[in-house]
């Protein structure tokens, strides 16, 4: 058995097969629906349910509110249909949307940021120029191993890519890159993909917001914002547990410097002892620091536990949902146990 999905914009109907959800016969029908990480966590795929009757699959209240699933919209990720149904993406005006790559790289430069953190640079040898914006990711390939998502660390350049791979213990892919990963060996990376992607047209002020790995696509937001000539206060905060997990502070110093509007803000949430830098929880740092944050917009990117408690004190002081623009870094096992199978 079979239902027919109608996708406002797009001229053909979907045919959705029993117990698949609506993204999973759009992408196989050629239809380019905005997608990220296909398992409820991203909020990418979120769209409007006009008519018919869905189901939802385990999916993160960061990737739908309560209210928004109140107010009829779903993940089409989750979305199962059991009837015939009628959708309407989302559509932002400042949404970016590239023709998606699948490029052949070749690693060029490995750095230890940390003792957990490896920054990996690798060159496209295949299948450029890759486009995309400040803030998205791509699925990436190690040979012989299961795919991942990464986020770009620099605005684009077309043939060259870097990446921030934080050591995820008994994992399947990143002790290798800790451990094994050298210069030159070949990498498969397809993409981009993510909608937390700068908006260039935003003049007012801009709150970028890192835990961990997450610095890597919060920094290409930055540099983007500022090569571009902004003029406005960018604050960016950083928070990691230790002084051992700090890394590209030199980098941000000097970007202060050159541009008086940025701040930098290393935040610790488990100093080792005492420490004349900010402590405590990013959500904390930034409700502490802002009371009024109307006009701004925000870039988060780290882990979900530090992403959803900061995003949710943003929305407490008062900002909207839509100028707030979140990736949260979720782990394989984490979603597996959104599944309910770990």
């Amino acid at each position: 058995m079979s239902y027919s999905v109608t996708i406002q914009g797009w001229d053909q109907a979907v045919t959705v097969e029993m117990g698949q959800t609506i993204l999973e016969a759009a992408i196989a029908q050629g239809v380019p629906y905005p997608h990220g990480c296909r398992s409820g966590n991203c909020g990418a795929c979120k769209s409007d349910l006009i008519a018919g009757e869905v189901e939802l699959a385990a999916y993160s209240e960061f990737a739908l509110l309560a209210e928004e699933k109140s107010a009829g919209q779903i993940l089409a990720c989750r979305a199962v249909p059991w009837s015939d149904c009628e959708v309407a993406l989302i559509q932002e005006v400042d949404r970016k949307v590239f023709a998606s790559r699948v490029l052949d790289c070749a690693v060029t430069g490995i750095e230890q940021a940390t003792h957990d953190i490896r920054i990996v640079r690798m060159a496209v040898e295949t299948g450029g120029p890759f486009d995309y914006a400040p803030g998205q990711y791509a699925q990436v390939t190690f040979p012989g191993l299961p795919t991942r998502d990464y986020s770009m660390a620099t605005p684009a350049t077309g043939d060259t890519l870097e990446f921030h791979i934080r050591l995820v213990p008994g994992g399947a892919v990143t002790p290798y890159v800790q451990n094994e990963l050298a210069v030159g060996s070949k990498v498969r990376v397809e993409g981009p993909l993510g909608t937390a992607h700068l908006r260039e047209a935003h003049r007012g002020p801009v709150l970028a917001v890192a835990g961990g790995s997450g610095l890597a696509p919060v920094k290409a937001i930055v540099e983007a914002a500022l090569a571009g000539g902004a003029t406005q206060p960018i604050h960016l905060y950083f928070g990691v547990r230790g002084e051992r997990d700090l890394y590209m502070e030199a980098h941000f110093a000097a970007l202060s410097a050159q541009h008086p509007n940025l701040t930098f803000t290393p935040v610790l949430s488990e100093p080792d002892g005492a420490t004349g830098r900010r402590t405590g929880y990013l959500a904390d740092a930034v409700a502490a620091d802002f009371s009024d944050m109307d006009g701004f917009k925000a870039y988060l990117a780290g882990p979900p536990i530090a992403v959803e408690t900061t995003v949710e004190q943003l929305r407490a002081g008062g900002m909207r949902r839509r100028d707030i623009h979140a990736d949260a870094f979720y782990t394989e096992a984490d979603k597996a146990k959104l599944e309910g199978v770990a």
